[in-house]
């Protein structure tokens, strides 16, 4: 290894330990209480060292956004293969509650930590619109071949959106735990074959 490519890994790797304590730091604080300074205490590291990666926290909450919709659109496409659109259409739903349960950290960041925003498109919030996209043009796939006929495939969209983002977030704030005798887990994957049923009957 050349020392530029050293130098290159040891960047990347110092990143990494940025974004990583910089996830704790906004699940325990909040986007407004979290600071350049409290990040750079988490890893142990001065201000000075987070500023020359990052310009500020703003950049590096993005970072973590994106990194989090990357993440969840690959699995996502794994679901291309699937030719029945409504099949995948379900199977969608259950990648997207199993990417929350596995991934619960990063799930409150993308969708529960709120960031103020002026303008989605310069904070670089682009592959968030992407998401929502392909579940958009799914729902289109579906009526094409017969589904959900007669609705507006926005409304449909959000409303799949709003369900499947609901049983994930009851999750992650640990607002389960009113339903007694019953997992997450349970509440979780049956709830959604609840909506499923919904589904299919639409």
């Amino acid at each position: 290894m050349s020392i530029t490519e050293r130098k290159q890994k040891e960047k990347q790797e110092m990143r990494q330990r940025i974004l990583n304590g910089a996830r704790k730091v906004f699940l325990q604080n909040g986007y407004e209480q979290a600071s350049m300074r409290n990040i750079a205490s988490e890893i142990s590291y001065s201000a000075g060292v987070i500023y020359f990666h990052f310009k500020d926290k703003g950049e590096i909450f993005q970072q973590l956004h994106k990194e989090g919709f990357a993440l969840l659109l690959k699995q996502f496409r794994v679901l291309d293969s699937v030719k029945d659109p409504f099949e995948r259409l379900k199977a969608l739903g259950s990648v997207f509650i199993q990417f929350a349960q596995d991934n619960k950290d990063y799930y409150n960041l993308m969708f529960l930590v709120e960031e103020p925003l002026k303008n989605s498109e310069e904070s670089g919030f682009q592959i968030a619109k992407e998401a929502i996209k392909y579940l958009h043009d799914l729902v289109v796939e579906c009526q094409q071949a017969g589904r959900f006929k007669d609705m507006d495939p926005a409304y449909l969209t959000f409303m799949i959106l709003s369900a499947t983002h609901g049983i994930c977030a009851l999750f992650c704030k640990d607002r389960t735990m009113s339903f007694e005798n019953k997992t997450d887990k349970e509440l979780m994957e049956h709830g959604y074959a609840c909506f499923v049923a919904l589904l299919e009957k639409g």
